[in-house]
């Protein structure tokens, strides 16, 4: 009985460090960069950072080409800056490519401002 309390404590306590984790993912290096308040959003002043993919419809290269902004905004600032529905200054372009479309994102990371 004592060795089954200890599992279920043993995974207990490490759910709550993954939850906290996941809460708290940022990497601080959001700080290096300038940032602003626009429209609920604390964005980056003049950083930007660009995706790009792949797909057979220029809606699967677009897709693609979010994932990889996100996807690499999340790994160097954390979750909470890589939402590309956030970012600011958002461009995106495509090409025609031979069995389906090329495209390529760039856009400021920002993130939602707390509400108090």
């Amino acid at each position: 009985m004592a060795r089954k309390s200890y599992r279920i404590f043993l995974l207990a306590v490490f759910c709550m460090g993954l939850s906290s984790a996941l809460v708290a993912d940022e990497t601080g290096l959001a700080s290096m960069h300038a940032w602003r308040k626009e429209r609920g959003k604390t964005c980056m002043v003049d950083h930007y950072h660009y995706g790009s993919g792949t797909g057979r419809t220029k809606s699967r290269a677009r897709a693609a080409a979010i994932d990889s902004w996100q996807g690499f905004t999340a790994f160097e600032y954390g979750t909470s800056w890589a939402y590309f529905r956030n970012a600011a200054s958002k461009s995106i372009g495509y090409k025609k490519a031979a069995g389906g479309w090329h495209a390529s994102v760039e856009a400021r990371p920002c993130k939602r401002r707390r509400r108090r």
